[in-house]
């Protein structure tokens, strides 16, 4: 199977047609003499596509950068228009007034109220707000007494047991009904 190549060593295809066919003199020799391949031609004409490519992303990037330039020069034309006219410059985010530009005008009511919820003074009150409510919570750093003898319980039972650990069920359900107890009195103390 590998033994032998799968190409023959010689160079030369011979085709034999059923009609004659006749090329000029020019044309043969201009084959014999050419020293391309098909890989060779397909690499040209692979680059030749990508130069193509290349140029019309120049181009739309060129227009894009352009329409771009214009629309924000017209909007910072109304922007000033409009700022001697209020005599009260706009606080909206350039971003924006943009979009506005480009998209249209629909968000603006939803734009002003964003920038009243995202004023200094109410986000200082929510972050107290929040203090307020952390500083409330119990810090627990010690474990409740109770939950504390469930588990040396269930230690000392699986230390005598290590062998068969399931003859500490017992000590295991009462551990987790002391979690359990314990849990339910946190969550109504958080609820409340």
């Amino acid at each position: 199977m590998g033994a032998s190549s799968s190409r023959q060593d010689g160079s030369e295809h011979v085709f034999a047609a059923d009609t004659p066919v006749r090329f000029s003199q020019n044309v043969v020799d201009s084959l014999q003499t050419s020293s391309q391949t098909d890989s060779t031609r397909a690499k040209n004409i692979e680059l030749q596509i990508q130069s193509r490519v290349t140029a019309e992303l120049e181009r739309l990037l060129e227009s894009s950068s352009d329409s771009l330039k214009t629309a924000s020069e017209a909007a910072s034309h109304e922007e000033a228009q409009t700022q001697h006219a209020s005599e009260q410059p706009s606080k909206r985010p350039f971003t924006n007034r943009m979009s506005e530009k480009l998209f249209g005008s629909d968000n603006s009511n939803t734009s002003k109220d964003k920038d009243k919820d995202l004023d200094r003074t109410h986000v200082s009150n929510e972050i107290e707000e929040l203090r307020k409510k952390l500083s409330k919570r119990k810090q627990t750093t010690e474990m409740d007494k109770d939950v504390a003898h469930a588990k040396d319980a269930v230690v000392t039972c699986l230390r005598l047991n290590d062998r068969r650990p399931l003859d500490c069920w017992a000590e295991v359900e009462r551990f987790k009904s002391e979690v359990g107890r314990l849990e339910k009195s946190f969550v109504d103390s958080q609820s409340a």
